[in-house]
């Protein structure tokens, strides 16, 4: 929304299509000039280069590409795991990133620019109990872009991350398995961020002059100061 509201054509891709062909008319009317939408999962191979390759087909090489993509599923420990939870979040969280980055930052390096923007968490430097593998995937991340700005040093490309504390998105449902009812609870007495903030501080990065590499905002709201420290109603 933030991109479109700025008149950036925008490709979006998710799993849930319908969620998709609704959101297009709604970029469109906020000022896009394009709009690419289709389906995208970046567990498969296929689905990220049939996505990458219509994207480009569509609008051309994009000139940001916003690794958006990421869960954490359940709070088990690492002595109760099973094994499948840890595999799909390392799957989407950190295969995913590279496979989408892969796809598209050769095009930025041949054009000479081009802008790769991670969505990290604080998890990947604090990690915290009962999400050991969240917070691995998290701190991969944060080595990968590190070493894409060394890798891309030189070629016109800027890498950055943008890395939030506790936001009120589907974060939680996820998290919990569909609980919906204990999801609601998670962020009790506190303000936490939205997804509109993050999106401002990903569209900041995205629009300093090409010059300008903004490599990490760590973002957290204001009633939080770090994963185990929030400073709630009923506390005060």
């Amino acid at each position: 929304m933030a991109f479109a509201r700025q008149k950036w054509s925008v490709a979006i891709g998710a799993r849930r299509v319908e969620r998709l062909q609704r959101l297009v008319p709604e970029l469109q009317g906020l000022g896009a000039p394009a709009v690419f939408a289709e389906r995208l999962d970046v567990t498969e191979p296929d689905s990220v280069e049939r996505f990458t390759t219509g994207l480009v087909e569509q609008l051309g090489v994009p000139d940001c590409l916003v690794n958006n993509a990421g869960l954490a599923r359940g709070v088990e420990r690492v002595e109760d795991g099973e094994g499948e939870a840890w595999r799909e979040m390392i799957e989407t969280n950190v295969v995913g990133v590279l496979s989408m980055t892969r796809r598209v930052l050769p095009r930025m390096i041949e054009r000479g620019s081009g802008h790769v923007i991670m969505l990290g968490s604080i998890a990947g430097t604090m990690p915290y109990a009962n999400g050991s593998v969240y917070s691995a995937t998290k701190s991969a991340v944060a080595s990968i872009a590190r070493a894409l700005r060394l890798e891309t040093l030189g070629r016109g490309i800027r890498i950055s991350s943008v890395d939030p504390g506790a936001t009120n998105t589907e974060f939680s449902l996820v998290r919990f398995s569909g609980d919906a009812e204990r999801a609601d609870h998670v962020y009790d007495g506190l303000e936490p961020l939205t997804g509109e903030d993050v999106a401002e501080c990903i569209l900041f990065i995205a629009t300093r002059p090409a010059h300008v590499n903004i490599e990490r905002i760590d973002l957290l709201c204001t009633a939080q100061a770090d994963p185990w420290h929030y400073s709630r109603e009923e506390d005060a």
